[in-house]
């Protein structure tokens, strides 16, 4: 087999520009999330048990979709646009509730106040990760990887 046949057979990379980016950013999320937690949950899991599971929560949202946006399966494709659905669901019912009723969320989380604390990037970056799954969907050689 030639070179160029080999080429041809090899999927074409979709994660560059603007998905390298993004998956960078989940990456970076999901560690600041799961650190968060981890030091939330040993130090003080009794003082908001809600807050600091949801914190876990969302850090384990964040790990999933940042590897389904590296996968290029079919299957992590559909992974990708579930987790990060699930993650602008928790973003909008935890950011409206911890403004209706403050009590729920004395202690912050991730998703508190639409992502206040992250500079509001848990409420922007699913609708830039749905985007950018819209706009490239996985091909049918991507589907075999």
């Amino acid at each position: 087999m030639t070179d160029s046949q080999t080429e041809a057979r090899v999927p074409a990379n979709r994660v560059s520009g603007i998905g390298r980016l993004l998956i960078a950013v989940y990456g970076v999320l999901a560690l600041a999330a799961t650190g968060r937690s981890f030091v939330q949950i040993v130090a003080a899991f009794d003082d908001a048990p809600l807050a600091y599971s949801l914190s876990a929560l969302a850090a384990v949202v964040y790990i999933v979709a940042t590897v389904a946006l590296i996968k290029r399966s079919a299957l992590w494709y559909r992974i990708a646009w579930t987790t990060i659905s699930f993650e602008l669901l928790g973003v909008l019912v935890v950011g409206t509730l911890s403004l209706i009723d403050p009590a729920l969320f004395q202690h912050k989380t991730v998703w508190s106040v639409f992502g206040q604390g992250y500079g509001f990037v848990p409420l922007v970056l699913p609708l830039l990760g749905m985007w950018w799954l819209a706009r490239h969907p996985v091909s049918h050689d991507e589907s075999h990887a």
